[in-house]
């Protein structure tokens, strides 16, 4: 596909680095010339020094023929000017970055008025992404599928828990819960883990299934299922007024610590059942006056990774059951793992996710119209995609013990008219079916690749 990306900051630069490695045509547009040389020396795209609003610069990055422009720039309204422009010129497809919470409430029609295919917030969907982890506390990310009828969870195996020495065959049988292990990280592998494999201390465990029985197989290893009752936050920018929208709605009890005294009396203006304190989030004789270590969570998400990583360290050993930590730099992840800091966010990181399932989605459904969502996990070393069973799907009505199957791809869960079927061998898929498949492999372009011999 030929791609546009409009804005060279973050979030273009690691969406153009994903893109890339999935062997597209990437164009980018900044007006910084030092960016797009720094651009250029790590990446193999094209870039252009101009304006993204001017027609001119457009056409000579190709925009009449162009699959899909990206507008990521600082401004919203450029992004989606840029977008309405580039359609009118003739890109067939369009995302627009829109980060104003003011713009929040109008998106549907922003949407529809502007020819937008796809408006991504980072701060709303980085805020989201903290949301769903606060809600199992003992997860480290939650990934949905099938309209939330389907969960995926990450976890990390307990030296003293029930699953630790255990073959996946043995804890399934004991547990005799609708869920599979699908995914699983060990001494830095990767593995689809079958029957055989043994659980051990430390050990990244991924487990699909229905959301009422994902709790319950959390409820039966005597893990922390709750909800967290309160929340506090270091850091009251966008992320945190989402986050707090989102957070008030279900009753729980926030308190968020902010340095600037302006910004301080906005939220305490949007939000009254919030304890907004003045003061810097480092300060740890603050915290601790403060209480921190009596809240069931902590979310680190000033504008500094390294102070994130520093209180959520303090937070950590103060006691606080649940951190999460914004991490934006890459090169942060080996200290993150010595430090045992189990869950960061990355706005950038989330946005560029969301973008490329788009765009994986709209490039596969060119030819095969079936593939719905693509989550990257176990730090982009496995895939779970989203498919929709078609006329086109091979081994339709065969139970899947009399198929073959290739090594790494597992069928996770199937979704038929509103039932959530987590298979066994005796299951088949049938056309209409979304099925979830789990794998190592990073160019799945169809739900005929997970069996061998393209399913003859």
């Amino acid at each position: 596909m030929k791609i546009i990306i409009a804005g060279g900051g973050k979030v273009g630069q690691a969406i153009a680095k994903h893109l890339t490695g999935e062997e597209h045509d990437i164009v980018l547009i900044d007006k910084n010339f030092e960016k797009l040389q720094h651009i250029s020396d790590k990446l193999d795209i094209m870039c252009i020094k101009g304006n993204c609003l001017r027609t001119s610069v457009l056409i000579s990055a190709g925009v009449e023929d162009a699959d899909l422009i990206i507008a990521t720039t600082q401004s919203d309204e450029i992004n989606m000017l840029c977008c309405l422009t580039a359609k009118r010129l003739g890109a067939k497809h369009t995302i627009a970055r829109v980060r104003d919470p003011e713009y929040s409430a109008d998106l549907v029609t922003l949407k529809n008025e502007m020819g937008l295919d796809m408006v991504i917030n980072p701060e709303q969907e980085a805020a989201a992404e903290i949301a769903r982890v606060l809600r199992f506390p003992i997860a480290i990310n939650v990934e949905t599928f099938v309209n939330g009828s389907v969960e995926m969870v990450s976890f990390r195996v307990r030296e003293d828990g029930m699953l630790n020495g255990n073959t996946v065959s043995d804890i399934m049988s004991r547990i005799k819960l609708s869920i599979i292990f699908c995914a699983v990280l060990h001494d830095g592998e990767v593995t689809i883990p079958d029957g055989n494999y043994v659980a051990q201390s430390g050990d990244l465990f991924y487990v699909i299934g229905r959301p009422a029985e994902i709790y319950k197989f959390f409820k039966t290893l005597k893990r922390e299922t709750s909800s967290s009752k309160s929340v506090f936050i270091i850091g009251g920018g966008k992320i945190a007024y989402y986050l707090c929208d989102f957070l008030t709605k279900i009753g729980t009890g926030i308190k968020i610590i902010e340095s600037d005294r302006n910004r301080c009396l906005e939220l305490n203006e949007l939000f009254e059942d919030c304890v907004i304190i003045n003061g810097d989030g480092s300060d740890t004789e603050l915290l601790d006056e403060e209480d921190i270590s009596s809240f069931s969570s902590v979310v680190a998400i000033t504008g500094r990774d390294e102070d994130n990583l520093f209180m959520s360290l303090y937070a950590s050993r103060a006691g606080v059951p649940k951190v999460i930590a914004k991490v934006n730099r890459l090169n942060y992840g080996g200290l993150i793992d010595s430090l045992g800091i189990d869950c960061t966010i990355s706005p950038k990181d989330v946005t560029a996710a969301q973008i490329i399932r788009f765009v994986r989605a709209l490039n596969n459904s060119l030819e095969y119209n079936n593939l719905q969502t693509l989550y990257r996990i176990v730090d982009g070393r496995a895939e779970a995609l989203e498919f929709i069973v078609n006329s086109k799907t091979q081994n339709l009505g065969k139970p899947f013990k009399d198929i073959n199957f290739k090594k790494n791809f597992i069928v996770a869960a199937i979704e038929r008219k509103g039932e959530v079927i987590i298979p066994s061998g005796n299951d088949c898929l049938l056309e209409g079916d979304n099925a979830i498949i789990v794998c190592k492999s990073s160019k799945v372009f169809d739900l005929n690749s997970v069996f061998e011999n393209g399913g003859h």
